[in-house]
């Protein structure tokens, strides 16, 4: 009895090892594939972080049609697209000015306009394929967008300089400090500040003089110092607007865009003047004439803000002159000048900014003005380039 006995125990335990190994292997095809399974969910959320990299890399490249198609595509691209979107309705400077420039449309559902932003002026490209025809904006991070506009030289140049044959400037101050008087005892003032107002330009230092950016003679050197804002109007389009109390004197900014020659310049005008009749299509093309000091000769520059330039693109002409006046500031060392805009009297926040385009109304039949000025023409100026 005592030998049956402890045979039952083995065969009770030998059933239960069984049964424990039973259920251990038909738990193991359950658990292959809950491995597998996230396995698969772990390539699919590294395929779907790739693609969210890739399409904040590409997507604030984008023109806004190609935008607007990219959005279609799926609702991931559609949310990306539209915070793209809301980031350039924000800042049309793309981060590079001192503060962000906002677009305000209570008119229809244009939320932006687009254009190629250089906070100076440059030269276009020789060959046209060389031409800039996209730039990064905008990104969740305005970090981002300056860093990714930081090379925005490689476009053109900012100012050129008179060199020697030993590559050294020849003009520009070594001043520490720049005073515009002497201050006697041996100290004399900045030559910077030296000679061409009579002729209505202002002289600042420049590239090449020993004085920091932070020089009191680098005033418009330094970037947009007020708040500004563009709105859009249903006669008007888009124009510049204050968004903050400017007081009579502030610098606003100065017109950058593109320098052609007279040639470029009337063969773009020719396009732009068959474009004009078509919505959505205006040109700024602005063309000034420095006389020199002589009085016997003109130095004309043609600066075209249509396809790249900054906000001054965006100033509308007034018939009475606005509340902006106009002064060519030329620095230390550089060939041309430098249209810059400053409040002519105090200017209250939410006023429109503008100047007067000119005298000259060649085209009887030329494009409405809707200044709303009691000066108004009705026709806004227009001269043959």
């Amino acid at each position: 009895m005592l030998k049956l006995k402890n045979h039952n125990k083995r065969d009770a335990s030998s059933r239960r090892h069984s049964i424990e190994n039973s259920m251990a292997f038909s738990n193991a095809p359950t658990e292959l594939i809950n491995c597998h399974k996230r396995t698969i969910e772990v390539d699919e959320e590294q395929k779907q972080n790739q693609f969210l990299q890739w399409a904040r890399l590409i997507l604030p490249w984008l023109t806004p049609g190609e935008l607007a198609n990219v959005s279609l595509t799926c609702r991931t691209l559609f949310q990306i697209s539209k915070s793209i979107t809301l980031c350039r309705s924000l800042d049309a400077s793309r981060s590079v000015e001192n503060f962000p420039i906002p677009f305000h449309n209570a008119v229809d559902q244009t939320p932006y306009a687009y254009f190629i932003y250089t906070p100076s002026q440059i030269i276009p490209p020789p060959c046209p394929a060389q031409f800039p025809s996209r730039q990064f904006w905008a990104s969740t991070n305005a970090a981002a967008d300056a860093e990714s506009n930081s090379s925005l030289s490689l476009l053109g140049f900012d100012s050129v300089s008179l060199v020697c044959e030993s590559d050294e400037s020849e003009s520009g101050c070594d001043c520490e400090e720049c005073f515009e008087v002497g201050l006697g005892d041996g100290v004399f003032g900045c030559p910077c500040f030296s000679g061409l107002e009579d002729v209505g330009i202002v002289s600042e230092c420049g590239p090449s003089c020993g004085c920091g950016s932070e020089c009191g003679n680098r005033l418009t050197q330094r970037g947009i110092s007020v708040r500004l804002k563009i709105v859009r109007s249903v006669n008007k389009g888009w124009g510049l607007y204050a968004d903050q109390f400017i007081k009579q004197g502030q610098f606003i900014c100065e017109y950058a865009g593109e320098l052609l020659t007279t040639k470029e310049a009337r063969w773009r005008q020719q396009i732009y003047d068959g474009l004009a009749s078509s919505p959505g299509n205006s040109s700024a093309l602005l063309v000034i004439r420095e006389h020199l000091p002589s009085g016997k000769a003109c130095l004309r520059m043609n600066i075209d803000a249509t396809r790249i330039g900054n906000i001054a693109r965006f100033i509308n002409h007034s018939c009475d002159g606005g509340d902006l006046s106009t002064t060519l500031v030329r620095s230390s060392g550089s060939i041309l000048p430098r249209l810059c805009f400053f409040a002519s009297k105090d200017i209250k926040e939410g006023e429109e900014l503008a100047f007067s385009y000119g005298e000259i109304r060649a085209r009887p039949k030329g494009l409405p003005c809707y200044c709303g000025s009691t000066s108004c023409f009705g026709i806004l100026p227009s001269e043959n380039t």
